[in-house]
């Protein structure tokens, strides 16, 4: 009995000291502590005291207690400094050596968490309610990838890596950021497909946010139907087999064994995803999640539940690639932080059968939630969001389907500050279009007769806006009305007809029911057509053609497979007098006459990020109709009469940003001539300061700001 308890004893040493052996470096309140967790021991090592009454335990009690202002700052158990309990929770320095070594660490980088924060906000994280930060193990973790290598790479400095830790690590060349352009540009031209782009870029911006924006500023116009539409319908498409793993945030994570490791993958642990995920199932506790969100400073929601992605129909949680999308174009177009944009997915299952019976599908499987139980999500996701980061952080709806698109934003866009991007940013992109081609016809908006191809979310949108663009002019409203008709999958939208939702009862006219848009062409004789589903045929361009000179059509479905027309086919039966704008984009057209026109993109890309900086810039906390007005009006007047001769009614892409600049500053004009602002006092010079907000692309020095004094002032007294 005796020689069995003395083998356990035996045993239970022999499991202890490999215990010690497995201890793992963790890194606590965001400083980086060389420290270790070591259940069986609460107390600091003896052969620590010397150095924790030294200098540098001075120090490390400095930063102890910051950590205790962190903790009371979101009112939680303050830790024990006193040199017998250095750390609660068996948190303990592991021997002299290493707090030397850690010493040295606090020397460079980590007394540079404030400029870490500012260079690399998207880097950090925090786990549990229990308040614990984790930063990535710097770059003396075991194993892994070094992120910390990632953010510019070989545009370090010597000095930066001397400080970092990172020299050696890195080859022994230094280069600009304009080198590490050519270099993924080479990569970029390499991929055989837009998928394979599109993963590609996606990749960039995990491990170089900075870089990535970058490269799409170089070249909108290339980059953004990658990062965009059309490719992102097809990465949705396949989203469940390009997601291999959470956008990670580096960092350890508390496993089952009570010690933390650098668990990182698919596993999702202490990883920054692209995007929230929130399902039915987190009902009551979503502002629990939006805490587990990194970022505190957020300003910009993009929120979709994936039921009708662009014109892809259900796509559940494989939509996700659509808000992160949305957002990334807040940077690349209209230069909002990216640390201040978060993409939201709304769970609620899918009713593609398809997706349901795919294994690789990453979302719940089972049908959509609809009634109750779905409003009630909402309700508690708009309120948590308004709670928690403000109710001026801007809150964009994006592919909800059209029985609950309309609703949604007539329920919360007095109560919170959101608006529908499908609804709201369409119509604003399409208006502004009119508005441009009505220089090339010499013409009122109120003297045109408008047909719409599609009766949804989008068409309802773009028919307000007009409305109100005619009632503007002076049109009583029932005569603006008069001149927008509607064609949907039942035929032409008449009085009487049986099932009309309230939107489109508001576009009915008295008048004999047509099934046909052809028909409706020929018996309306419209001065312009608008598309948002269907297709024009052959023949509806050319009877558009017989009845005007300067025929207007716009195609605006997506992506460009869905598209009514393209470009070509519009200027050639028009013989180049068709003024054409598309959803998607479209090649420039060479005509027999040797003329060459640039379709015009009637891309959203050229509204919502200019709206979102003004409305973000000036905390506007509800937007009206007429902020997307003033938008419209805004981007139709930035379109120079070159453009107009050259086919295009919208600026180049490549002039997005200041495209985006100028419409920020006519929002905030409009926001406090009107009282819709709440950044006092008014800012002087708008643009000036929209310009200070901007996010810049270039890499912020990472070295400690360091100088000499004179040498007779250093000098030690002895």
């Amino acid at each position: 009995m005796e020689r069995g308890l003395a083998r356990r004893e035996s045993v239970d040493t022999e499991m202890h000291k490999s215990e010690e052996k497995r201890k793992t470096f963790v890194y606590t309140k965001k400083r980086g502590y060389d420290v270790t967790r070591n259940p069986h021991l609460n107390k600091i090592d003896d052969h620590c005291e010397p150095v924790l009454r030294s200098e540098k335990g001075f120090k490390l009690k400095l930063i102890c207690s910051d950590c205790n202002f962190q903790r009371q700052f979101y009112g939680l158990k303050l830790l024990d400094i006193s040199n017998d309990v250095m750390f609660s929770e068996g948190l303990f320095l592991n021997f002299s050596e290493k707090i030397e070594h850690f010493f040295y660490k606090i020397s460079g980088s980590e007394l540079m968490e404030s400029r870490r924060r500012s260079l690399f906000p998207r880097l950090w994280t925090f786990g549990d309610c229990r308040d614990r930060f984790f930063l990535d193990a710097a770059v003396h973790r075991d194993g892994g990838d070094n992120s910390l290598l990632c953010p510019q790479g070989m545009a370090f400095s010597l000095e930066e890596r001397l400080q970092l830790g990172t020299h050696g690590l890195l080859p022994p060349c230094f280069i600009s950021q304009d080198v590490q352009l050519m270099r993924v540009l080479k990569n970029y031209d390499m991929k055989k497909d837009d998928l394979d782009r599109y993963v590609f870029l996606m990749g960039l911006q995990d491990h170089n946010e900075k870089l990535f924006y970058r490269v799409i500023a170089s070249n909108v116009e290339r980059f953004m139907p990658i990062i965009y539409t059309p490719t992102v319908g097809l990465a949705c498409q396949q989203y469940g087999l390009i997601f291999s793993k959470p956008r990670e945030v580096t960092g350890g994570v508390k496993g089952n064994s009570g010690y933390f490791t650098d668990t990182l993958g698919e596993k999702g642990l202490a990883c920054l995803v692209r995007g929230l995920f929130i399902t039915i199932h987190d009902r009551g506790h979503i502002s629990t999640l939006l805490q587990n969100w990194p970022e505190k400073d957020i300003r910009a929601v993009c929120v979709t539940d994936g039921e009708r992605i662009l014109g892809l129909g259900d796509l559940g949680c494989n939509g996700m690639g659509i808000p992160v999308g949305k957002l990334a174009l807040y940077t690349a177009c209209g230069g909002m932080p990216p640390q201040q944009c978060l993409p939201v997915m709304l769970d609620v299952g899918t009713d593609n059968e398809v997706l349901l019976k795919d294994p690789l599908y990453i979302g719940l499987r089972h049908k959509r939630v609809r009634g109750q139980a779905y409003d009630d999500l909402l309700d508690e996701f708009m309120k948590a969001v308004s709670e928690r980061y403000g109710m001026d952080c801007l809150i964009q709806f994006e592919d909800f389907a059209n029985i609950n698109a309309f609703r949604l934003l007539s329920k919360y866009r007095d109560m919170y500050c959101t608006f529908n991007d499908d609804i709201q940013g369409t119509a604003a992109v399409a208006v502004a279009g009119l508005l441009a081609a009505l220089r090339i016809t010499e013409t009122k908006m109120s003297d045109h007769t408008i047909v719409f191809q599609g009766a949804g979310e989008a068409a309802m949108g773009i028919a307000e806006l007009i409305t109100m663009a005619m009632k503007k002019e002076g049109l009583p409203e029932q005569e603006c009305l008069k001149k927008i008709w509607m064609v949907d999958s039942k035929g032409l939208i008449v009085k009487g007809r049986e099932h009309l939702t309230h939107e489109k009862e508001r576009f009915a006219h008295e008048h004999q029911q047509m099934k046909k848009l052809e028909d409706v062409v020929k018996e309306l004789k419209p001065t312009a057509i608008i598309a948002v589903a269907g297709a024009f045929t052959e023949q509806i361009i050319r009877d558009m053609a017989s009845f005007n000179e300067r025929p207007i059509i716009f195609a605006l479905s997506n992506p460009t497979s869905k598209a009514e027309c393209t470009a070509e086919q519009c200027y050639t039966l028009t013989e180049g007098r068709g003024i054409f704008a598309s959803g998607s984009p479209f090649d420039a057209v060479t005509l027999p006459d040797g003329r060459t026109l640039h379709p015009g993109q009637g891309n959203n890309a050229y509204i919502f990020p200019g709206v979102g900086l003004g409305v973000t810039a000036c905390s506007i906390r509800h937007i009206t109709e007429d902020i997307f007005l003033t938008a419209a009006e805004a981007l139709a007047n930035l379109v120079t009469e070159k453009d107009l001769n050259e086919g295009r009614l919208y600026p180049p892409l490549s002039s997005i940003a200041g495209v985006s600049l100028k419409l920020a500053v006519k929002i905030m004009e409009y926001a406090y001539k009107h009282n819709l602002a709440y950044v006092r006092p008014e800012p002087s010079d708008k643009e000036a300061y929209v310009r200070a907000l901007i996010y810049s692309t270039e890499y912020d020095e990472f070295a400690l700001d360091s100088y000499c004094w004179p040498e007779d002032s250093v000098t030690v007294q002895s």
